[in-house]
């Protein structure tokens, strides 16, 4: 989205209706760091695989996350197409990085890696 292009106010505030939960809000800021599998936010959150599958349907749904499979496992990641990227990015810019997490992850051995 460039600078100067208009928001609809519509659909402005279905994206924050969205980033108003803060286990969604906590996604993004994760996904703006690093692409992530279901399997790891079911970890991270300590929730059932069926209520982060719902979380990421809602925001895959907006355009604002997109999908990647590689083998047998899809990662979730920010979508740099969508319209509200950069003002998403601002939203979630001063928020402190959750990298900690996916460290905790990775020294439990939990993190999906498919290099």
């Amino acid at each position: 989205m460039q600078m100067n292009e208009k928001l609809d106010i519509e659909m402005t505030a279905n994206v924050l209706k969205l980033l108003g939960d803060k286990t969604r809000l906590t996604m993004i800021k994760i996904m703006s760091e690093h692409e992530c599998c279901v399997c790891e936010f079911v970890d991270l959150f300590d929730m059932s695989q069926p209520a982060i599958s719902q979380h990421l349907r809602k925001l895959k749904d907006s355009g604002i996350v997109k999908e990647a499979r590689r083998g047998q496992w899809i990662f979730y990641s920010l979508n740099p197409t969508s319209s509200y990227f950069s003002y998403i990015q601002t939203v979630i810019k001063d928020l402190p990085s959750l990298n900690f997490k996916l460290e905790e992850l990775t020294a439990q051995g939990k993190r999906i890696c498919c290099d």
